[in-house]
């Protein structure tokens, strides 16, 4: 869907995209993370036709977007961090002044409209002043323009910015719903979003990619170890014997702070195995009770911490980076 091939924007002397490759699948949707100044909005700011890039290109379902513009912004719906609305217009209005921008003529608009406005649940408020409307549903105005043309590819930047809890989750129910028939970039900042909502992770760091995988794969791979952490009552036993249990890497003991005479085990293991059975079946053979048994999972947030880490970013790199919002032409 998205084949992006030695990407570079240089703005003065510095590289806000250096060298990036990257490809999207179709039909899923892809989290794409990245500290402040990492690129993520100069990359989709390209992606989407509306900057220019230094070197490299960008091809959206085939179409290369310098050189086929027209084809390439067809398959793109697009909704930048500050929707691009027009507050004293209603949602019917504005949705059929971009089906005007986006070539959708006659009888189709009308339809088109309403296909959107029931898509993102807005269809009660299609007769309201954009302005009088609630932050979220703001949000959903946005990303039914995105979607006007049912476009293949829809790429949206923090569309969960600002939102109360319910407005949050409803936003992801309409993430997921989108990406059953299309795929989806997201680029946000909530972690645990990316991680229920996506089917694959994109991190970037200096404009560089430095992951691409299933949250799950990040989570297994990317840091090198697991931990299981348990409360035993030894019942006078030894039980050095765990170290040398298939998979574990080290081991460790120490006397419990909250239970008298029981100890506190941590083991760590090799991410891709999981010992639990085998510790748990060692310590009935010894005639231990175990009082709790804890499995230390790695998150996305230790990993995007892990893979970014680097020294602070100058600020005027960082605003360097903000590329401009997307003009009215291309909504």
């Amino acid at each position: 869907m998205v084949e992006i091939k030695n990407l570079t924007k240089v703005y003065g002397n510095h590289r806000a995209v250096d060298d990036l490759t990257i490809t999207v699948e179709e039909g899923q949707i892809y989290g794409f993370l990245g500290p402040n100044g990492a690129g993520k909005s100069t990359t989709m700011n390209i992606m989407t036709g509306c900057l220019a890039a230094t070197s490299g290109s960008v091809k959206i379902n085939g179409f290369d977007i310098l050189t086929q513009p027209m084809e390439a912004k067809k398959c793109i719906g697009y909704l930048p961090e500050q929707p691009p609305l027009y507050m004293d217009m209603t949602p019917r209005e504005y949705l059929t002044f971009v089906c005007g921008l986006k070539g959708i003529k006659g009888k189709a608009v009308k339809e088109e409209v309403l296909r959107v406005a029931q898509m993102t649940q807005i269809e009660d408020h299609l007769d309201r002043l954009i302005k009088h409307l609630s932050k979220g549903y703001k949000q959903r105005v946005g990303i039914a323009q995105a979607v006007l043309g049912d476009p293949k590819l829809v790429i949206l930047d923090e569309p969960t910015v600002g939102l109360d809890p319910k407005q949050i989750t409803e936003i992801r129910e309409l993430i997921r719903e989108l990406g059953k028939n299309r795929t989806v970039i997201l680029s946000s900042h909530i972690l645990t979003e990316v991680n229920t909502v996506c089917d694959k992770i994109m991190i970037i760091r200096k404009g560089k990619l430095v992951a691409c995988d299933t949250p799950d794969n990040l989570t297994r791979t990317m840091l090198g170890e697991a931990a299981l952490t348990l409360t035993v009552d030894p019942c006078g036993k030894k039980l050095s014997s765990l170290s040398q249990l298939e998979g574990v890497l080290s081991f460790e003991q120490t006397p419990s702070e909250t239970d008298a005479g029981c100890v506190e085990l941590t083991i760590t293991h090799a991410p891709e195995t999981d010992i639990r059975r085998a510790v748990f079946q060692s310590l009935c053979a010894l005639g231990c009770v175990i009082l709790s048994m804890h499995e230390v999972r790695h998150t996305l947030e230790d990993i995007f911490l892990e893979l970014t880490a680097s020294e602070a970013q100058p600020a005027e790199e960082a605003a360097a980076d903000e590329a401009p919002a997307a003009p009215a032409e291309n909504a």
